[in-house]
């Protein structure tokens, strides 16, 4: 087999250079000299995580689609740290991605399941007031382009960056208690009653019929007879007065003079 080069990083001086191969090896090089200081012996798939440490040049990670996650010593060319992502009931989950916090303290991974795995010092009490499963409700809708090309969201027909921000739901697409919702950016001084979705209900794809979060639940002001507010109904009449002004301009000129017979008089 051909070694190819999967992933490359140098560590935080420069002075090494890591390589990860598709034989599932790790290669720690001298930058400068170009000479092959360890193999890193550990990964049984490919490798497509390496990340240096913030601060400590001597600290490097990786994780692969073996669902390893090592933390290495490439000045030693030894293992430190390992963990194996095992999902009950679902074998191992690769990992996707991992990025180290600023301060060096803690590192967060992503897996093919979806999850985040957060791995630092102390206890987990600071993540337990968040529910198991998050996501948001607009994370899967189906995106169009319109005649200038630009990307729309298919429901609302808008922009995704101009749309509201989105609820929070779990893996079923059921909304989380309002106590969540207040976790989104922008929904953090909302009131109760706008922080509580609305459901229906959308067919997917394969014409199965799901039930989904499709907007923010309000009080229907039109069915009431209320006005929603003063601006609005004054953009109304604004709106309405320029309608009609613009029917009258186009009758007028097409009931002026043709053939060149006689002049308009400017009015």
């Amino acid at each position: 087999m051909k070694p190819k080069v999967t992933m490359i990083a140098w560590n935080q001086n420069d002075n090494y250079v890591v390589t990860a191969v598709n034989n599932h090896l790790l290669k720690v090089w001298n930058s400068s000299t170009g000479q092959l200081l360890h193999d890193l012996v550990g990964h049984a798939d490919e490798v497509f995580v390496l990340e240096t440490h913030p601060f400590d040049s001597r600290i490097m990670l990786s994780a692969g689609h073996d669902g390893n996650i090592f933390i290495w010593d490439i000045t030693k060319g030894t293992k430190t740290k390992h963990y194996f992502n095992m999902i009950e009931g679902q074998g191992h989950g690769a990992v996707f991605d991992c990025k180290f916090s600023p301060d060096g303290q803690h590192f967060a991974c992503t897996d093919s399941h979806g999850h985040l795995l957060i791995f630092g010092f102390g206890c987990s009490r600071p993540y337990e007031k968040i529910p198991d499963q998050m996501f948001f409700h607009t994370d899967y809708r189906p995106l169009i382009r319109d005649s200038n090309n630009y990307v729309l969201d298919e429901q609302t027909q808008q922009a995704p960056h101009l749309m509201p921000p989105p609820f929070l739901v779990d893996v079923d697409g059921n909304p989380h208690p309002t106590k969540y919702q207040r976790l989104v950016p922008g929904r953090e001084n909302c009131a109760d009653e706008h922080l509580i979705p609305q459901l229906g209900y959308v067919a997917t794809s394969d014409g199965e019929v799901v039930e989904q979060v499709i907007g923010q639940q309000t009080v229907d002001q039109d069915e009431q007879g209320l006005e929603p507010s003063i601006l609005d109904g004054m953009i109304r009449q604004l709106q309405l007065q320029q309608d009609q002004r613009t029917g009258a301009d186009q009758e007028s000129a097409s009931s002026g003079p043709q053939n060149g017979e006689g002049t308009p008089r400017r009015g």
